[in-house]
């Protein structure tokens, strides 16, 4: 009969192994914290690409509920890359290319229609989404002023579905929208809703069950809501948080 002790050499290749096995995994575990908040980006991005496919097929309503996923991944992937402290340039990138494609484009293409006035407004609406993640990326002082696109793409999904894609509603929504993100003397704080006061998660979390609940009117008014008051009262209801 062979005695296994601590000190026999099958006790030895076990340790050895496991230590391998967890040397092996530090990498791993690595490369996800420092990629969590990419993947969040990219997650948002595919909502974007998917909203625009489903744009272009005329599946409105579904169309709309991608953008609104979008929006809340937007909102999390800085907090989750703080919170792990790993904040990067591939990451700055990597969420102008999904704000871009979700509030941007897949946004932009809600606004379509066959006349020719709403095409032009669905191109100016991109073009100032594209103006305004320019001057976010280069770091330039007034970045801030103007109303950020995913709160602009919040309130014009939300008067889409609520008014069943009415053309004047939409219209005259895009164009005070359009006003009100290249408004350069309005401030409005780059607020960190994740990472604020109690009520402010309290208001994501109830974004989330809104979306998960698929009840589309009380979805939709929640999200105006939420949109609208931080256009209106940014400062009086919104600034008040961890900067």
């Amino acid at each position: 009969m062979i005695l296994l002790t601590p000190s026999s050499d099958f006790f030895q290749r076990i340790n050895k192994l496991f230590l391998s096995e967890q040397a092996r995994g530090l990498p791993i575990k690595e490369f996800l914290r420092r990629n969590a908040a990419n993947g969040i980006s990219i997650g948002n991005m595919v909502m974007g690409m998917a909203s625009i496919l489903c744009s272009l097929n005329g599946q409105h309503y579904l169309a709309c509920w991608l953008v609104f996923i979008g929006y809340l991944l937007d909102l999390a992937d800085g907090a989750v890359a703080r919170r792990l402290d790993a904040c990067s340039a591939l990451g700055a990138k990597l969420d102008d290319f999904a704000d871009y494609t979700t509030f941007g484009i897949a946004t932009s293409l809600l606004l379509r229609t066959p006349h020719m006035v709403d095409n032009v407004l669905c191109m100016c609406y991109g073009l100032c989404v594209f103006t305004r993640v320019c001057f976010f990326s280069s770091g330039i002082p007034f970045v801030y002023k103007g109303l950020p696109c995913t709160y602009s793409s919040a309130i014009v999904v939300s008067a889409s579905l609520l008014s069943g894609g009415n053309t004047m509603v939409l219209r005259t929504t895009a164009v005070i929208l359009i006003l009100f993100m290249i408004h350069g003397s309005r401030f409005y704080p780059h607020d960190r809703v994740l990472e604020s006061q109690a009520w402010k998660k309290a208001v994501y979390a109830g974004g989330v069950l809104v979306v998960f609940s698929s009840i589309q009117s009380v979805c939709c008014v929640y999200y105006l809501l939420w949109g609208v008051s931080y256009m209106l009262f940014p400062v009086s209801i919104w600034k008040n948080g961890k900067v």
